[in-house]
């Protein structure tokens, strides 16, 4: 689908921040929309990712209708306390309507609507902004990689007879990612955890931290996995670099064979279909299990499990530690793809090259045999 140039209409705005709010990643309502990724970031960082408040006319304020009734009064020469009573408004404030948008000559009821709805975005001052005492401790402790929960909860317990060092975590991090606000720098947001450039919604969370269906916990792996004494349970994540580009790794448990394959995005049914096109070349005894990340990239297991017959079990959140051999041998290959490199450059054959270069280096873990010798032993054992 074409990517349209122009700016979002407010339809295609409303629609981004229900579809963020739901979860659902930036590229996948690009695309849904029909628009550049640059186009829908854009619009989200705008409040960083922190859906814009919304905004309702005052039930005492002039409507639309009332100014055009006061421009048609107008019109036929009637007085300002004619027109009052004809609205049930007090003369003053009809008064004070015209005087304030041109005059009896010059008033235009669409032009007043439109400067009145402007003249009432009034923010209210942020309570980080105008408490410089809270201010500067909730900051100190940013600064000491205190997640904003773990603030607001400390806050008490530092402050137990001031009510007003109080702030909520959800304050925080608005006070962080939306600017206007102007009290915390922005530069505070790389001392979080995360470090995203944009907050994602509370709502959410769960569909980006692995809402995976169906899933199997590691903890379910067959033992002979979790030993290493049996080849066949593999190891699996996502190497990312800029621009959204990315490679898979895959690395045997028992060997520490390497395999790398070039995806072009995260998208699960994406992954699964090339993750499945390698591991099915992979003769029988070496196809038993894969254990991946809680990534939502396969989020498509089931279909990968239906092509290749290998199930996939899931680490336990923030557990990157369970896959330790995966873990290792991405650190090995950022001598060849370091971090902030644009990874879609590189060709599968030259992946493959890499792969090769790794598989034949002698590892001390395997009493200096290389991955290579260790697999082709194992499967002249078993074949």
């Amino acid at each position: 689908m074409s990517k349209r140039p122009w700016g979002l209409t407010a339809s295609e705005r409303t629609r981004i921040w229900e579809r963020w709010q739901q979860g659902d990643h930036m590229r996948d309502i690009a695309n849904l929309l029909g628009r550049a990724d640059h186009t829908v970031a854009r619009e989200l960082d705008r409040t960083g990712g922190i859906l814009p408040a919304s905004r309702k006319r005052s039930a005492r304020s002039l409507s639309l209708a009332e100014r055009e009734e006061i421009s048609r009064g107008l019109s036929a020469g009637l007085s300002f306390r004619a027109i009052a009573r004809k609205l049930g408004r007090e003369p003053s404030s009809i008064s004070r309507e015209v005087r304030r948008n041109g005059g009896i000559h010059a008033y235009r009821a669409l032009r007043a609507d439109t400067q009145a709805w402007a003249r009432a975005r009034r923010p209210k001052p942020c309570l980080l902004a105008t408490h410089l005492r809270l201010r500067d401790q909730v900051a100190a402790w940013l600064e000491q990689q205190w997640s904003p929960e773990q603030i607001s909860a400390a806050l008490v317990t530092a402050y137990p007879g001031d009510e007003s060092m109080r702030v909520s975590h959800e304050t925080i991090y608005r006070t962080l990612y939306v600017q206007a606000r102007g009290a915390l720098k922005r530069e505070l947001v790389a001392h979080l955890r995360t470090q995203r450039p944009r907050r994602r919604p509370p709502g959410a969370r769960g569909k980006h931290g692995g809402s995976i269906t169906g899933e199997l916990s590691i903890s379910e792996r067959p033992a002979e996995a979790a030993d290493r004494a049996v080849p066949g349970h593999w190891e699996g994540d996502l190497l990312c670099g800029s621009k959204q580009s990315q490679i898979a790794t895959l690395v045997e448990r028992h060997s520490r064979y390497v395999m790398l394959i070039k995806v072009e995005d995260k998208n699960s049914i994406n992954v699964a279909a090339v993750l499945a096109e390698h591991i099915k070349r992979l003769p029988d005894e070496l196809r038993r299990s894969l254990t991946w990340d809680r990534g939502i990239e396969m989020a498509s297991h089931a279909r990968f499990t239906l092509e290749t017959d290998v199930q996939v079990y899931f680490c336990d959140p923030y557990s990157p530690w369970q896959r330790g051999s995966n873990e290792n041998t991405n650190g090995l290959l950022r001598q060849y793809f370091p971090k902030g490199t644009d990874l879609s450059v590189h060709s599968q054959v030259y992946l493959d090259e890499i792969a090769d270069r790794l598989n034949r280096r002698p590892r001390k873990t395997l009493g200096w045999a290389t991955p290579a010798d260790v697999l082709q032993a194992t499967v002249a054992r078993t074949s």
